[in-house]
């Protein structure tokens, strides 16, 4: 049996279009399926068109969501108590840079993507839907030698 870790996401009103950009930026197809579709709420309800699930499926990232919505009495506290990890080997170099760059736009970026002390080209940010992201490259060429002492 197998079985893997993946991250569900809440965001208050904006899952469609996080949804959307996360595609943007790591390719791959995207489902959403809104309140209204399931009939999950009364057809009275504010929140038929907010989205009660999404779910990207890339080669190398799987994300899913949904909106917190009047109904249901939670609150969204973003934080840094945690952080989704793209993490690669040399050859993922390029393709993570560009993640980073595009996962960065509109947002803020914590610590810039370069060379560490422990050998590899890392990064942290946090995006405009309030996500933290950690970039980390493995063995990227001369990260060692171009790394702050």
């Amino acid at each position: 049996m197998s079985y893997a870790l993946h991250p569900y996401l809440t965001f208050p009103g904006t899952t469609r279009e996080a949804m959307e950009f996360y595609r943007d930026v790591f390719g791959g197809e995207l489902t959403v399926t809104t309140f209204g579709e399931l009939h999950a709420l009364p057809e009275d309800s504010p929140s038929l068109d907010k989205v009660m699930h999404a779910q990207l499926v890339s080669p190398h990232v799987t994300i899913a969501a949904s909106d917190l919505i009047e109904e249901t009495p939670v609150e969204i506290i973003f934080g840094n108590a945690f952080s989704l990890a793209l993490m690669g080997e040399a050859e993922d170099a390029e393709t993570l840079t560009a993640a980073f760059d595009r996962l960065a736009e509109g947002g803020q970026v914590v610590m810039p993507l370069a060379p560490q002390m422990w050998g590899d080209l890392y990064g942290s940010l946090v995006d405009r839907f309030g996500t933290s992201w950690m970039v980390d490259v493995a063995g990227a060429p001369g990260a060692a030698a171009d790394a702050p002492a």
